[in-house]
């Protein structure tokens, strides 16, 4: 391995780094850029992001290429997303040019942070977009506050890119109807607890959600998307209730690349008796496959590996995604950033 700390021993888990970098907005506009040291933000017990959950955010990942550069990947489409979620929520849009700047400056500050290349971790950044006005009364702030922060993690699920087990959950929405699914929202997450409790009791590394209006077909896992290799084609759900994920967004890219057909469609719950692999994917899942899927609604468990392994598309699929984002490969898509003034 190169230069960088040793990512071998991270989990995908919170560690303190030297530095963060804040916003704020206020008199209809976004202030100078900020850099500090403290892991704390002052806040009004009022505030609306305590109060009225007006709070979103982000997860970017930075990775040390095999030639020592760093890259980040689609810093852009984390900024329109933010944006994205920022209208949902009534906030201020952080502007992309912001958005990057602040990642960049995040990225520099921390850079002994970012893991070796070969160790199979990356340097997480973590936007977040806050309301700070006081208010009692529902409504959304005058005073908001973009931070970024950063952290080393490792894979998402324990196993890696193992294989992982996981159940369906009828009990719990995720999100509902014509709510903040689509919008990367802590609400949707802290939703999720319980029915991720739920699973990890029952032996299962995570949830998988059904659509909240039917209970009859696919939504996504609590913390990632999900797509199944049925044939030839890389089948993923369509709902107005997931979560836009960059990720998904790229593998189908890749997937058609490398001769598969992609469909983005509702996807019946049976319908995973015809899938030959399973897989969830995110910024933090980036690939991870499954090993089987039991639904206790029905008692039926559908099983994609026996013996552990990924199948042979999910891994042509990670490998390709990670080798775009180490920079083991040429980027033909224009997606990667590389910082070289680190």
């Amino acid at each position: 391995m190169g230069k960088g700390i040793d990512g071998s021993k991270f989990r995908f888990a919170y560690y303190k780094t030297d530095y963060n970098a804040r916003c704020y907005y206020s008199n209809g506009k976004w202030g100078e850029i900020e850099i500090s040291d403290s892991e704390f933000i002052p806040i009004h017990m009022a505030a609306t992001c305590l109060q009225y959950g007006q709070e979103a955010f982000e997860g970017v990942k930075a990775y040390r290429g095999k030639d020592d550069s760093i890259r980040v990947f689609r810093l852009e489409k984390n900024a329109e997303r933010l944006q994205s979620s920022c209208r949902g929520l009534m906030m201020p849009e952080v502007p992309t040019e912001l958005f990057c700047d602040v990642a960049h400056q995040v990225v520099k500050l921390n850079e002994r942070w970012i893991p070796a290349y070969g160790s199979g971790a990356a340097l997480y950044l973590r936007p977040l977009v806050l309301g700070m006005s006081p208010q009692v009364g529902v409504h959304y702030a005058k005073e908001y506050l973009f931070v970024m922060f950063a952290t080393p993690v490792g894979p998402y699920f324990i196993n890696g890119f193992a294989t992982n087990d996981m159940m369906i959950i009828r009990d719990y929405d995720r999100a509902a109807p014509l709510g903040t699914g689509q919008f990367k929202v802590g609400a949707n997450y802290a939703g999720s607890l319980r029915a991720n409790e739920v699973a990890r009791n029952m032996g299962y590394a995570c949830e998988i959600y059904l659509d909240p209006k039917e209970k009859k077909y696919l939504d996504e896992c609590g913390g990632a998307n999900v797509f199944g290799i049925k044939g030839d084609t890389y089948v993923t759900p369509l709902s107005d209730t997931i979560l836009p994920s960059i990720t998904n967004m790229s593998l189908q890219v890749i997937a058609r690349d490398i001769g598969l057909k992609v469909e983005c469609r509702p996807i019946l719950v049976e319908e995973l008796a015809d899938f030959d692999e399973f897989c969830a994917c995110g910024t933090g899942a980036i690939v991870s496959p499954v090993g089987k899927v039991f639904d206790p609604g029905t008692g039926v468990t559908y099983q994609f590996s026996k013996d552990g392994k990924p199948g042979k598309w999910s891994k042509a699929l990670y490998d390709r995604l990670l080798a775009i984002q180490f920079g083991e490969i040429a980027d033909s898509y224009n997606w990667v950033k590389v910082y070289d003034d680190l």
